[in-house]
């Protein structure tokens, strides 16, 4: 059995003349420890296909299934365990509250967690040492660079150990460099044996996944096997960009 199954998955929002198929019928499945990268136009349904495999929107019709367990056939508060044990969250907008210290915006997610402080702490402390960031735990995140907070983000997805990250435009307000480092974050991750599922407009950022699934119209159109450099993607970078 596949680690990840999407079968047939549609979301239509309203009704009659006014409907709108934002995802139509997607059926692919992803095996653990895949990195797989999803491509497509502004509006071809990309980040609607994330938000159902994260558990946050509930798709009009089809199944879909993390090792066995069929997430829409949960009822909210099993939703919620699954996506605070299976799912960490990295997006475009690094979410991070200001007022907290880098280390305080990490240990959010294990605010529920059935622990004492000390351990969220040292949690929290050991994401950071694993983004990198261990020397900068009491700063505040407008003390840090953007490549920095996003390492923060990153942290904050990974510090409850999930097997599974998805990523939605991670490197989109970031330059070049820090991009790289960024990516190189995240392929390390995933040699650890992290499951990635990443949205991304860029064909680089791509090519340090494995597999691209292509999307046009919120219909899969593509399922490519990447075994080469990011150069390799170019040529499928036309009607991608924005």
């Amino acid at each position: 059995m596949s680690y990840i199954q999407v079968e047939n998955l549609i979301k239509q929002y309203g009704t009659g003349d006014a409907a709108v198929m934002a995802v139509g019928g997607m059926s692919f499945r992803i095996q653990i420890g895949e990195f797989v990268a999803v491509m497509g136009e502004s509006g071809s349904g990309k980040s609607t296909l994330l938000s159902m495999m994260g558990g946050l929107n509930t798709p009009t019709s089809g199944q879909y299934s993390v090792d066995g367990l069929e997430v829409y056939q949960l009822g909210q508060d099993q939703r919620a365990d699954f996506r605070r044990e299976f799912l960490g969250f990295v997006f475009q907008s690094f979410h991070l509250v200001p007022y907290l210290t880098i280390l305080e915006n990490v240990m959010l997610p294990l605010v529920t967690a059935k622990t004492n402080g000390r351990t969220k702490r040292s949690m929290a402390g050991d994401a950071l040492a694993r983004v990198g960031l261990d020397g900068k735990a009491h700063r505040l995140p407008s003390q840090v660079s953007g490549g920095e907070q996003e390492r923060v983000a990153i942290a904050r997805a990974i510090v409850n150990e999930p097997p599974m990250l998805l990523a939605d435009e991670p490197s989109g307000n970031l330059d070049s460099k820090t991009t790289r480092d960024v990516m190189d974050l995240l392929r390390s991750l995933n040699q650890d044996g992290m499951t990635i599922v990443m949205v991304t407009h860029s064909p680089e950022c791509a090519g340090y996944a494995r597999r691209l699934l292509r999307i046009s119209d919120g219909l899969l159109v593509e399922d490519i096997p990447i075994n080469g450099p990011a150069s390799n993607l170019e040529c499928w970078s036309n009607g991608v960009m924005e």
